[in-house]
């Protein structure tokens, strides 16, 4: 079998759109294809078509890799009318079979015929799609669990046929009583079963999909547009462009990612960021689509429109993740490889030992177990051990703002016993603030910040916001640098007027040659209680400094407490001086502080951590952290960074702090854990199943399994594999 195979057991299955498999020209309606779109095979990503139609490798059907709102149902429908046909002509037929054993005065030759009419239609419409998959397995050799399903219950049917039709031609072996066994009953009943355990997994399954569907209803289906005289008017999401000015009126969806223009409001951003409380928007401030819009109305214009929201970032994301697999599947994949062959050899195996040391009739013992045989075994559980708890895990991560960005990810992300994170944004607030200007020249403090914060407004670092806003605070007007230059690390620097400003750490100020006296001590001491110290140069001179604060987030110390108790060391990695850092350090019980670091040493620091043996997480959310993060295990995206960040991270956090990590690991440790406990159960369930569906404890306790109990047994496996993997959603 090739590696496709391995994977039948889970392709088999139904997806988020309801997508059953190659039967649908037998069964169900085909699929609506959607305008333009690109359908793959959520087992076979590398399956890629402009069209719906069915996996070659598997024969489940394709779905659009873009996933839609609504849900296909047709293969449940389908699949819930022929079990109800089963039902309804299953019970009348077990009473016949089983009436002479409960006394019932049932005899003659209309029986077996009446049996016959009763169960053809369960088995030859009821049951023809696990009749056309188990054929069409056989036709590429990709074996899965309809192969088994085929053999068994067409087996039991075709045995009971020829003895209503020709009992004669039956070898005397077969006999009971002179009159050969009727399995009809075994025969609906196995196909009835089998219908039900699809429907209850195609309900399943569809609820693994919750979570992106639910992603997906975020977005509002109009906007309100507002013309350049002001005139608003109601136009479908797919006619906006960039630019469009948008009214978003109390209560509605924001439906693009755009800037406001004008207006005031808060904005629930709980989908992001999975934060419950409502962010403020005004003027100048960024919304993203599927956000809801609190009780002000917002003006805004569009910046991102249709694929390109963050929102549809996220749902691809998901989607890709949610098809993605996982390297503990590995072991599944080598055993499903084999394991269709290997029940039927131990069907063959079964009938030939009750054939040579059965009792009476030989035959029809040895029919009996190779029946149940067939039936009891389900590689279906084991092949959808992973899919269903990466499928749900992942869901359950987008909608805490946790975003994996495949499974190999969140795997290796429950490993994590090293966490190194940087200090601004994650462990604080992200937010300084300017609470001290010291000039020590010539200049006054006022102009002195008027020329820093002129040269720091061409930046975009925490640091240069906070000294640009504290300018503006005391309303000091500030003029264009000319030649600005930023070095990562050290600061940045520019011409005001014909001076050289330069603006930055300790580092700027040694390597400009500036001499520090005094202010060296001064700026030690700030240092020690916290404070993070910008030396302003003004030609190669020390001007003076300013001191800026940033508080430590209140939800640091819990994340902490959570990641100590998980068993997982916080290293903060920051380009502050060592005083700094070592304050904010003592202050959280950090396990260890690497101050000092230029962006481009990051990496190396992460390179040690895994030669001292340990399994690194890097959270970063620069274009300068990108390196790191690849070099780390797992490569943690802080909400609101760098794309590139973002696209060099295997985890992306849309809440951009340290409870967010924790949260992560977490989920991860959850997802695997669950995986485990499902791939047990399938391996335990068959490991069982089988032996005794082939009868070994007959000679202990004389019980021999009936096919009909093995088919409820195999339908319900898969249904509790699907079943725990949904605990996941409270995760």
């Amino acid at each position: 079998m090739n590696e496709s195979s391995s994977h039948n057991q889970a392709e088999h299955k139904p997806n988020e759109h309801g997508c059953g498999h190659a039967h649908h020209a037998h069964a169900a309606a085909p699929a609506k294809a959607v305008p333009g779109a690109q359908y793959t095979c959520p087992m076979h990503p590398e399956v890629l078509q402009s069209g719906p139609g069915s996996c070659p490798k598997c024969g489940m059907a394709l779905e659009p890799t873009m996933p839609s709102e609504t849900v296909d149902d047709s293969e449940l429908r389908d699949m819930t009318r022929r079990f109800t046909t089963g039902v309804v002509l299953s019970a009348p037929l077990l009473v016949l079979a089983m009436g002479p054993m409960l006394g019932l005065p049932l005899s003659g030759a209309w029986l077996p015929w009446t049996e016959l009419a009763l169960a053809s239609p369960v088995v030859l419409w009821a049951g023809w799609p696990f009749f056309v998959r188990g054929a069409q397995s056989l036709r590429g050799w990709n074996l899965n669990m309809f192969t088994l399903i085929a053999l068994g219950s067409g087996a039991a049917y075709l045995f009971s046929l020829l003895a209503t039709v020709a009992p004669g031609r039956l070898p005397a072996a077969f006999l009971d009583d002179g009159h050969p066994p009727l399995y009809f009953e075994a025969a609906a009943v196995i196909v009835t079963l089998v219908l039900l355990g699809q429907v209850l997994e195609l309900r399943a399954r569809a609820q693994t999909s919750g979570a992106i569907r639910a992603l997906l209803k975020l977005a509002p289906k109009t906007a309100h547009r507002v013309d350049a005289q002001g005139r608003e008017s109601d136009v479908e999401l797919d006619q906006l462009k960039t630019g469009d000015r948008l009214r978003v009126r109390p209560g509605e969806k924001v439906p693009v990612d755009g800037r406001v223009l004008d207006g005031d409001s808060h904005v629930d951003e709980s989908m992001l960021s999975g934060e419950a409380d409502p962010v403020r928007k005004s003027a100048g401030g960024r919304v993203s689509a599927g956000t809801g819009n609190g009780h002000g109305s917002l003006l805004i214009e569009a910046e991102r429109v249709g694929q390109d929201t963050t929102l549809s970032q996220i749902v691809k994301m998901v989607a890709d993740a949610q098809r993605s697999r996982a390297p503990v599947q590995r072991l599944a994949d080598q055993v499903a490889a084999w394991f269709v062959p290997a029940v039927v050899l131990a069907a063959a195996s079964a009938a030939v030992a009750w054939t040579l040391f059965g009792p009476a009739p030989v035959l029809a013992h040895a029919l009996i177990a190779t029946v149940s045989v067939l039936i009891v075994a389900c590689p279906c559980a084991l092949g959808l051990a992973t899919p269903m708890s990466i499928m749900v895990g992942v869901g359950r991560g987008a909608q805490i703002g946790v975003l994996i960005k495949d499974a190999a990810a969140l795997e290796r992300l429950q490993a994590v016993d090293t966490v190194v994170v940087d200090k601004t944004g994650t462990l604080t607030e992200g937010k300084p603030t300017l609470s001290r200007v010291a000039s020590v020249g010539e200049l006054a403090d006022n102009e002195l910040l008027r020329l820093a914060a002129a040269v720091e407004a061409a930046s975009e670092h925490p640091l240069a916001r906070a000294i640009v806003d504290g300018a503006e605070a005391r309303k000091l007007r500030l003029p264009k640098a000319q030649q600005f230059y930023s070095d990562p690390g050290l600061g940045v620097w520019g011409q005001i007027d014909g001076q050289r400003i330069a603006v930055g750490n300790r580092r700027l100020a040694e390597r400009e040659g500036a001499s520090l006296g005094r202010v060296g001590d001064e700026a030690a001491q700030a240092q020690a209680r916290g404070s993070t110290v910008v030396y302003v140069l003004h030609d190669s001179a020390l001007a003076g400094y300013l001191l800026i604060e940033d508080s430590i987030k209140s939800s640091t110390p819990a994340a902490l407490q959570a990641l100590r108790k998980a068993g997982v060391r916080v290293i903060m990695l920051t380009g502050d001086d060592q005083a700094t850092a070592e304050h904010v350090g003592r202050e959280l019980g950090l396990d260890e502080v690497v101050a000092n670091v230029l962006p481009q040493d990051k990496a190396s620091t992460i390179e040690r951590l895994q030669r001292e043996g340990r399994v690194v997480a890097m959270a970063g959310d620069g274009v300068n952290d990108a390196p790191a993060l690849a070099r780390a295990d797992v490569g943690i995206a802080m909400g609101g960074g760098a794309d590139v960040a973002m696209e060099s991270a295997g985890v992306t956090l849309m809440r951009g702090d340290l409870g967010g990590i924790a949260q992560a690991i977490s989920l991860s440790r959850k997802t695997l854990r669950n995986i485990r406990q499902n791939l047990w159960f399938a391996f335990a369930y068959n490991v069982l199943g089988v032996p005794i569906a082939a009868g070994v404890l007959y000679p202990l306790f004389g019980w021999l399994l009936s096919p009909m109990l093995a088919a409820a047994a195999m339908s319900l496996s898969s249904v509790s594999v699907i079943g725990n993997a949904l605990r996941l959603r409270r995760a």
